[in-house]
C-alpha cells in the first residue's frame, strides 16, 4: 500500500482539500493517522465496526483493547452514549476540547469492535486543529488509539508514525511535534464515584476541583495480562523501547551513583547502554549514551520528550536504558505511569 503524507503549517488547515480527501477515506472506511494534542492516533469510521477492525490490524492491537472515540462537538455525545452524568457535563465544559478522556454506557450505534467487546464507550475531544477538521470532514465520530505498532512508543512525531505504519495505512497528516506528548487522562462514569483509569496532563487534583470526589484505579501503574479491560493502556505492556528499560529510584545522589556502577557493568559485559537523566543531571554520567529527558523545573518537558527519547535509543541499537525517576509534583504519577509500564515494572531503589 501506498502511504500519501501530508505536511501542514497552521495557516494551511482550513478548507484544506487534503483534509477533505483524508475525511473521505474515514467514510469510506479506511484508516488515517492524524496528530492531536497527546499523541499521533490513528483513525477510522468509529460506527464501523470493520473501520475498527482495520486499526487493530495496522497496529497489531490485541482485540479486547477498547478505542477511544474522538468528537468535535459535545452535542454529539448524545448519539453514541445512553446517559451523561451531570458530573461529566462539568469537566466537558472545564476540559473540552482537550486531553480528557470519559467512559459511558454506550449506545446501540457504537459496534463492539470499537469498544474491545465492552458495554461502555470511551469519548474525548481533542484540542487540535488538524484533528477536529479531520473529524468533521470524516463524519464526526472517529475511533483512534495511538498510531504505533501496538506496545511501541507513542508517536509525537509524524516520522514516528511514519516508521511503524508506512505502507499499512493509506495517509498521514503531518502536524509536527505534538504539545503535550502523554496520551489523555480517563476517568470512567460507568461507576458510582467517577474512577481515573489512566492519569494524564488532567490531574486527579484539577477534577476534583470540579466535581469533588473522585478515585484512582489501584491497579493504576499495573502491568496484568490478566481480566479485560476497560480502557486502553491497563493491560497489556504499552510505551516499550526494544531495549530493556530499568528505573532506578531514591535519592538524587545515590541515583546517579547506582545508574553509573550499572551502566560500567553492563558496558563491560559487552552491553550498548543508555541513561536517561535531566538538564541538571545528565553531566554526572561520564559512561554509556545520554539523553537529558527535559528539566525538573518544567515537567511538561520530561513529559514531551519521553517517547521522543526511547525511539532514539532503539535508533541507536540501544540494548539496556537506566533511567532516573521522575516523580514530579503535577504530572509525575501520569509520567511513571507510562515509564512503569514501558519497563515492565522493572525499578531499583536506592
Amino acid at each position: 500500500m501506498e502511504t500519501i503524507i501530508v505536511k501542514f503549517t497552521e495557516d494551511t488547515i482550513q478548507n484544506n482539500e487534503k483534509i477533505k480527501t483524508a475525511g473521505k477515506i474515514i467514510r469510506e472506511g479506511g484508516v488515517v493517522a492524524f496528530p492531536t494534542e497527546t499523541v499521533y492516533g490513528l483513525g477510522a469510521d468509529a460506527l464501523n465496526s470493520r473501520a475498527s477492525q482495520k486499526i487493530y490490524a495496522a497496529k497489531g492491537r490485541p482485540s479486547d483493547n477498547p478505542l477511544i472515540v474522538h468528537i468535535s462537538n459535545i452535542e454529539d455525545l448524545r448519539k453514541i452514549t445512553i446517559e451523561v452524568p451531570e458530573k461529566a457535563k462539568k469537566l466537558a465544559a472545564r476540559f473540552w476540547p482537550g486531553p480528557l478522556t470519559m467512559i459511558f454506557e454506550k449506545s446501540e450505534v457504537v459496534p463492539l469492535e470499537t469498544t474491545g467487546g465492552l458495554q461502555t464507550v470511551a469519548v474525548r475531544m481533542p484540542n487540535h486543529p488538524i484533528a477536529l477538521a479531520l473529524i468533521q470532514e470524516g463524519g464526526g465520530f472517529i475511533a483512534a488509539p495511538s498510531a504505533n505498532i501496538s506496545g511501541r512508543p507513542s508517536p509525537t512525531l509524524a516520522e514516528h508514525v511514519i516508521f511503524d505504519l508506512y505502507g499499512r495505512i493509506p495517509m498521514i497528516l503531518d502536524g509536527g511535534l505534538v504539545g503535550i506528548g502523554l496520551e489523555s487522562t480517563i476517568v470512567d462514569f460507568s461507576e458510582e464515584i467517577p474512577m481515573i483509569l489512566r492519569p494524564g496532563y488532567i490531574t486527579k487534583e484539577m477534577i476534583q476541583e470540579v466535581i469533588g470526589e473522585v478515585r484512582v484505579d489501584p491497579w493504576l501503574v499495573a502491568a496484568s495480562e490478566e481480566g479485560h479491560p476497560k480502557a486502553p493502556g491497563m493491560k497489556y505492556k504499552h510505551y516499550a523501547p526494544k531495549a530493556q528499560l530499568i528505573l532506578v529510584s531514591g535519592v538524587q545522589e545515590r541515583v546517579q551513583k547506582k545508574i553509573n556502577n550499572l551502566v560500567k557493568e553492563a558496558m563491560e559485559a559487552g552491553k550498548q547502554v543508555g541513561i536517561i537523566g535531566t538538564d541538571e543531571t545528565y553531566l554526572e554520567y561520564p559512561y554509556g549514551i545520554v539523553k537529558s529527558i527535559g528539566t525538573r523545573t518544567d515537567e511538561d518537558t520530561i513529559a514531551r520528550h519521553l517517547y521522543k527519547i526511547l525511539r532514539e535509543f532503539d535508533d541507536q541499537k540501544v540494548e539496556i536504558i537506566y533511567s532516573e525517576y521522575f516523580l514530579t509534583p503535577k504530572i509525575g504519577q501520569a509520567i511513571m505511569n507510562r515509564m512503569l509500564k514501558a519497563a515492565g515494572q522493572q525499578v531499583i531503589e536506592v
